[in-house]
């Protein structure tokens, strides 16, 4: 089962000719129907995917107030009406931002002072989002940050698909990058849960946080919103625990430590380069290793009792579907590098002397033995 994921071309093809059969049946505004259904209301907020600043109002706002003005000359009563933008810059519009919409409502002064606001961007007038979460109970978030070209989106996909099909999960993945995404920094998100998931937004608490290289500490907040006791994973060159753990900033390596956060690691590009086919394939395999450290990490195949054979034998036939067009080599290829990072992922927190838990229940190791007292000083004031 899968929901929010990625639709076909052909799929895609058809939802652009249905909307173009509705637009062209919408070639005028209701604007007699819109006063009459709104008559009785004290304020109307109309939130549109635009921003016309040296306009009175956006659009819509604009026709909007002068089907209400039209109405208010027959006696209608006439509702304040305030313009938000939203969703520029491919941004979504989250749960927050439209609660924080009605709580503007809700305040005349704040209309009166604010008549035009944004959302989802930082700007003088924009509106502070409402905490919420609409995510069904137990689900479990992916927030992965990477560059374009590293094949890392489609990957999210794959993992996507197998979860859903070999768990019985709904999910929901999509990816966050501007027009000219190769080469520049690609954040994508994945929602695994055992109900529909109803809410499409940048999220905001997760379970997992792949990171391609430790600069992006550097450059973003790879840490924000991961739960504590979460799973971050980091490519890297480095193979020893103790180089690895070195290379992330001091400062993430306390917040690591006092919220309990496991690191693991795999040099990915490694494996890409001793599988791939052909060098052009060698960056784009490097996402695909992510499968097999997702499957080795997530608690989705200790829960369902699947070992190591039966979930690459889940994965082959999810490969064919995607890569089968290259040839049964690079299917093959690709299968490669995802047992080998299953085999091969580093558990870097546990390497730095730790306990594991006796009865296994995936908690964070805490950090014992003769090195935790050196590695305690070393990352905290």
């Amino acid at each position: 089962m899968s929901e929010g994921a990625f639709l076909s071309k052909t799929q895609r093809k058809r939802q652009m000719h249905e909307l173009q059969a509705l637009g062209a049946e919408l070639v005028e505004l209701p604007a007699a129907q819109l006063a009459a259904a709104l008559r009785d209301v004290r304020a109307v907020a109309v939130v549109e995917r635009t921003d016309e600043p040296t306009a009175a109002d956006n659009p819509l706002a604009r026709e909007l107030k002068a089907a209400l003005a039209d109405a208010a000359v027959d006696g209608a009563p006439l509702p304040r009406v305030v313009s938000a933008s939203a969703g520029l810059g491919s941004r979504d519009v989250s749960v927050g931002d439209l609660a924080a919409v009605f709580d503007w409502l809700a305040d005349t002064d704040a209309m009166r002072r604010t008549p035009r606001a944004v959302l989802g961007v930082v700007h003088p007038d924009a509106l502070t989002p409402v905490a919420l979460d609409l995510s069904p109970a137990g689900a479990y978030s992916l927030r992965g940050h990477s560059v374009g070209g590293f094949g890392s989106v489609t990957t999210n996909r794959l993992i996507a698909t197998v979860v859903a099909d070999l768990f019985d999960r709904y999910v929901q993945a999509y990816p966050r990058y501007g027009s000219e995404k190769k080469g520049l920094p690609t954040t994508y998100y994945l929602t695994i849960a055992e109900e529909p998931i109803r809410q499409h937004a940048e999220l905001q608490r997760v379970d997992f946080v792949p990171v391609n290289d430790a600069a992006a500490f550097r450059y973003g907040a790879p840490l924000a919103g991961l739960v504590d006791g979460g799973a971050l994973f980091l490519q890297s060159a480095l193979t020893d625990p103790e180089e690895t753990w070195a290379a992330i900033p001091a400062a993430a390596r306390a917040e690591i430590v006092a919220r309990q956060i496991r690191v693991f690691a795999l040099d990915t590009a490694a494996l890409a380069r001793e599988h791939a086919p052909r060098p052009d394939l060698e960056v784009r395999m490097q996402g695909v290793a992510l499968v097999g450290v997702f499957l080795r990490i997530a608690p989705f195949a200790a829960r369902a009792g699947l070992d190591r054979t039966a979930l690459l034998a889940a994965v082959e036939p999810r490969l064919e579907r995607l890569f089968g067009k290259r040839g049964s080599a690079v299917v093959a290829a690709n299968l490669a590098v995802i047992a080998a990072a299953y085999d091969s992922v580093i558990d870097v927190t546990a390497a730095l002397g730790s306990e594991r838990h006796p009865d296994g229940d995936g908690q964070l190791p805490r950090l014992t033995g003769a090195d935790a007292p050196l590695l305690l000083e070393e990352v905290l004031p």
